[in-house]
């Protein structure tokens, strides 16, 4: 499926330029202001525009896997104090739990029950939510534009993907057409925009939708001279396993992307199982097999090195881009812990402009090389870790 209209749609417009972004018109909500609220309106939306200014450009100077984070704090403790001021939860954690970073982390259970965001929903451009939990309660993140996604997105896959240049491309996820508040196949659809081959007639197949594998079109794309990416979820990896009998030898150049667990959609298999699995079925080396981490509360993603750097000691190690911190924190206290030592995995990400810089996750990292790349060892188990527990319960409460 290769779904020309919504590829038309999308190059050569702004990602911005999405229905909801038109339809959130100020007037309802700026109409009967006062001036002095419209003024201060005013005000933060310019404050917003000179940070996103600064942050593009820190993402540009970092593109290449530079680092400098000394101007990367300073430029978090900017964003947090701005976001202090326009974003509720971040006000109310940060008036009740001092941080030795600097500022509080917002746990993500906090995306599943109130919003997160700067903005009103009418200047929503889009609403990226997570796949579900047990709770059925899902974790938004309110968008007002998508620049900063992008640019984090293009220039992190750039690097760690796509250095050789455009590839021809298959999908293993759903369309964004088909699914509109998945920030992983918004991403998929920018890397057709970005990195598809434009010489090739079908630069991008997507082969998995309605929950389901087109394991005919998966094949019919396989069948080429051409080096061929191929990007999905963990567990669309494994429904192909189950449908396909054939196996492949993709060209020299290709390369395998998986991300994200299987909640449920699929048996599951162990992370070194499933890529020895797949590098059999598609004939590539397991170091052409690599994985993604990212997040519906993140704007950035990180990648194992593998691919990037072959031959490498720790090949299964995600690098970090420059303007994220990465932080591994006592699961009970919250507070910082030493390269080298596994904790709950906090991630301060500029690219979060409009919701929160900090976000305390539940993973469990080790963080190595003073920030630069990290080891996951998966979910903490049990209940939600103590630290996080009562985070959540401080930027909740309103009181």
């Amino acid at each position: 499926m290769d779904h020309p209209a919504g590829r038309a749609a999308r190059r050569g417009a702004p990602a911005d330029a999405a229905p909801e972004r038109r339809r959130g018109a100020a007037v309802a909500v700026h109409g009967h202001a006062r001036p002095g609220a419209a003024l201060m309106r005013r005000g933060a939306a310019l404050m917003r525009e000179a940070l996103a200014r600064e942050i593009e450009a820190l993402i540009d100077r970092l593109a290449d896997g530079a680092r400098d984070d000394a101007a990367r704090d300073a430029l978090l403790s900017k964003v947090a104090a701005w976001q202090r001021e326009h974003v509720a939860p971040v006000a109310r954690l940060a008036a009740r739990r001092e941080d030795p970073l600097g500022f509080p982390a917002v746990p993500t259970d906090v995306f599943r029950y109130v919003r997160v965001a700067a903005h009103p929903p009418a200047e929503d451009a889009r609403v990226f939510r997570t796949s579900g939990t047990t709770s059925g309660q899902r974790g938004a993140s309110c968008l007002s534009t998508l620049s900063l996604y992008d640019r984090a997105a293009e220039a992190e896959a750039r690097r760690a993907l796509f250095f050789d240049g455009p590839m021809r491309l298959v999908m293993l996820a759903p369309h964004p057409d088909e699914a509109p508040d998945s920030s992983l196949s918004y991403m998929l659809g920018r890397f057709e925009d970005w990195f598809a081959d434009p010489s090739a007639e079908t630069g991008a197949r997507w082969v998995f939708s309605e929950g389901r594998l087109d394991a005919r079109a998966l094949s019919e794309a396989l069948e080429t001279d051409a080096p061929t990416a191929i990007l999905g979820t963990s567990f669309a990896f494994v429904h192909a396993e189950d449908a396909l009998d054939a196996r492949f030898a993709l060209p020299a150049g290709s390369f395998v992307m998986q991300t994200g667990g299987f909640k449920g959609r699929s048996r599951e298999v162990a992370p070194d199982v499933l890529r020895a699995q797949i590098a059999a079925r598609y004939g590539v080396a397991e170091d052409r097999v690599v994985s993604e981490y990212g997040m519906t509360e993140l704007s950035s993603q990180m990648y194992e090195t593998a691919l990037r750097e072959a031959g490498s000691r720790d090949p299964r190690r995600y690098a970090v881009p420059g303007w994220l911190r990465v932080t591994a924190v006592d699961p009970e206290t919250l507070a910082p812990l030493p390269d080298g030592a596994p904790g709950l995995l906090r991630i301060d990400d500029l690219a979060n402009l409009d919701t929160s810089c900090g976000v305390q996750t539940s993973d469990v990292a080790t963080v190595h090389a003073q920030g630069a790349s990290l080891e996951l060892h998966g979910r903490a188990p049990g209940a939600t870790p103590r630290g996080c527990s009562l985070a959540v319960e401080e930027a909740l409460d309103d009181r």
